[in-house]
């Protein structure tokens, strides 16, 4: 399976080149990034850094979304992430350092990664009371450090695995950094009905070959400290031959509401199942669920959705899409404030045609069934038609 109108504004691409020009400083990021195959010399490859075990590694994307309907807003309704209408965007200008845990062994072990990310994604990863106004002279444009954690290694039975510190969330199936998502834009899911990261302490424990659970504590959705704590957990399940996992993963536990002396309760949870119809062909099924308790301020809410996914690998290098969603914002608390179901479907392919490059063309329609949530609220549905470029360094 493979590895994942008008321009508005001049700016944006100069944005988007100044960012790829800056973090090819970061560099060296895997044996097939652009840093090696123009000057045919990895850092991560020499002694030094191999005796350290630490590791460097980055990318930059760059991506446009035409918006058919061209609203004066300049905003493509209830789409995030890509939310631009007929612009350019420096969406990822991402680094990170790490060095990897060692989990083979029967010695126990340390490693860590700190991840730093700037651009238009930015502002949907950002932690309360953490990293939200880094930079305050461009609301759109953020620096936020979705990662910085420690792992550590027991070789208790199995082998225990902790994480302790600031990570992304085990929930879901499509994830903030580019280089792991199929497609350019994200799933409605993904956007209103997840978390992006945490804060805490994990453990993950593989019962045997086919089976890993996780638990722990952490202080609720997005949010670094001053959170009430949350549970966290899921297990995996995987065939002996790989063909087939299912995961599930919950997320329970208070939420502090400004204004009130109460806390109340939000849970969720996800399951993703991962199939290989042939050696080609690959399917993914994802359903998810989320309640929250009212308060005094606001009613109870709930939201749910199904997203299924058909990947096609054509080439070694080239893979076809096509992603079909529902997403249900029963009580108006996710979206847009109003109550409503949203439908989804995006066409897409994935071409590598050198190491270094991703190219993802895409296709996109949208509709709200009960509101006019697009073209400046005139319309009830809109077609997005969207390339983004990763380049990894």
């Amino acid at each position: 399976m493979l590895a994942y109108h008008k321009v508005r504004s001049s700016k944006n691409l100069s944005f988007a080149l100044c960012g790829l020009f800056l973090l090819s400083s970061l560099g060296y990021a895997g044996d097939d990034g652009l840093a090696k195959s123009l000057t045919g010399f990895n850092y991560n490859e020499t002694t030094f850094m191999k005796s350290l075990g630490i590791r460097f590694g980055g990318w930059s994307e760059i991506g446009f979304t035409g918006n058919v309907d061209d609203p004066r807003g300049g905003k493509n309704g209830a789409v995030t992430f890509n939310d631009g209408a007929n612009e350019f965007n420096l969406h990822q200008a991402y680094g990170f350092i790490e060095h990897e845990l060692d989990i083979q062994g029967d010695s126990w072990d340390i490693g860590f990664r700190a991840d730093l990310l700037y651009g238009t994604d930015a502002r949907f990863s950002s932690a309360t009371n953490f990293d939200t106004n880094v930079l305050d002279t461009d609301k759109r444009r953020q620096l936020v450090f979705p990662q910085a954690y420690v792992d550590i290694y027991m070789p208790i039975g199995n082998g225990v695995v902790a994480k302790i510190g600031h990570f992304y969330t085990i929930i879901g199936y499509e994830v903030v950094p580019a280089p792991d998502n199929f497609f350019f834009s994200h799933a409605y899911a993904m956007q209103y009905g997840e978390p992006f990261t945490h804060t805490g302490a994990m453990l993950s424990y593989a019962i045997d070959d086919n089976i890993v659970i996780t638990g722990g504590v952490v202080t609720g959705w997005d949010a670094n400290f001053k959170q009430p704590a949350n549970f966290l957990g899921g297990v995996t399940y995987t065939t002996d031959d790989e063909r087939t996992s299912l995961a599930a993963s919950l997320i329970t536990g208070d939420v502090e509401t400004n204004g009130l002396n109460n806390d109340h309760n939000r849970t969720m949870y996800s399951i993703v199942l991962n199939h290989d119809l042939t050696d080609n062909l690959h399917y993914v099924l994802q359903h998810d669920m989320g309640i929250e308790e009212k308060t005094s301020l606001a009613h109870s809410a709930k939201w749910y959705g199904l997203n299924q996914y058909l990947l096609y690998d054509i080439l070694h290098n080239l893979g076809a899409g096509l992603r079909m969603e529902w997403f249900r914002d029963e009580d108006g608390t996710r979206v847009n404030g109003v109550g409503d179901h949203f439908i989804g479907v995006t066409g897409g392919l994935n071409y590598t045609p050198i190491s270094w490059l991703t190219i993802r063309p895409e296709i996109r329609y949208d509709r709200s069934v009960n509101n006019q949530t697009f073209n400046d609220g005139k319309d009830d549905d809109q077609i997005l038609l969207s390339i983004s470029g990763i380049f990894r360094f």
